[in-house]
């Protein structure tokens, strides 16, 4: 189980911001709580998209708290294993199985 944070850099404002995703809501939630990030801002819960756009000052605390640095690449690509699970009826509730 592993929270990660992936190297997107797209403006918001003065901010620069990534995603930060997990193997499961709950990690997810947990890391947020940890570094500081409102719960009201996640995104697409309960899906495999579930996620949190942070700022990189943000994502240097989840790093310095266990986050796995990630690629945009390697973010698509576990999006899509998830995706690909729920179609394939391995799970039966997005990707927390």
């Amino acid at each position: 189980m592993a929270v990660y944070v992936d190297n997107m850099r797209a403006r918001y404002g003065r901010m620069i911001m990534c995603h930060m995703i997990a193997d499961t809501d709950e990690e997810l939630l947990t890391m947020a709580d940890l570094i500081g990030v409102d719960r009201l801002h996640h995104q697409e819960p309960g899906t495999p998209r579930s996620h949190f756009d942070i700022a990189l000052s943000k994502r240097a605390i989840a790093v310095a708290n266990g986050a796995v640095q990630i690629t945009m690449k390697e973010l698509g690509r576990i999006i899509r294993d998830r995706r690909q699970k729920i179609e394939d009826g391995s799970t039966t509730r997005s990707f927390d199985d």
